[in-house]
């Protein structure tokens, strides 16, 4: 059996009460801090903060999730199906520079309240198309 990664998650947020505490708890974890600032770090796909950690928008829960888009049109798709399924809009489809140049996402509250997000880059060339995991040989070996 083989499955891929890193097709469809672009970065969890989880909203955190003491920012302290969670850094040693993910430091603990193996865990590199890539990126930090007033009220929040990051560790690759990972993004923690406290909840007054944002002038800009407001936290809808304690987690929020992020899919990847190919394109801005899969962007579209996204807010559309979300919106016909039942979602309420957080945001149109549109351009976010304040996280970065080209960011393109829009954003929905889930039935249950989360704030799930489609995300495209910009146009980027990827090392690889995912990452692909299959069983080490001995995995199966007896003994």
């Amino acid at each position: 059996m083989k499955c891929h990664r890193g097709r469809l998650i672009d970065h969890v947020h989880l909203v955190v009460k003491d920012l302290d505490a969670a850094r040693r708890f993910y430091e603990a974890l193996g865990l590199k801090v890539e990126v930090e600032g007033a009220g929040f770090f990051g560790c690759d796909e990972l993004y923690v903060s406290t909840a007054e950690a944002h002038e800009d928008f407001h936290p809808t829960g304690r987690a929020h999730l992020a899919f990847q888009a190919l394109d801005q049109a899969m962007v579209q798709r996204f807010h559309a199906a979300v919106l016909a399924a039942g979602g309420k809009d957080n945001g149109a489809p549109g351009f976010r520079d304040k996280y970065h140049p080209g960011y393109y996402a829009a954003f929905a509250i889930d039935p249950d309240g989360n704030n799930i997000e489609a995300v495209f880059h910009g146009l980027a060339i990827r090392s690889a198309p995912s990452v692909v995991i299959v069983p080490h040989p001995k995995a199966n070996a007896p003994g």
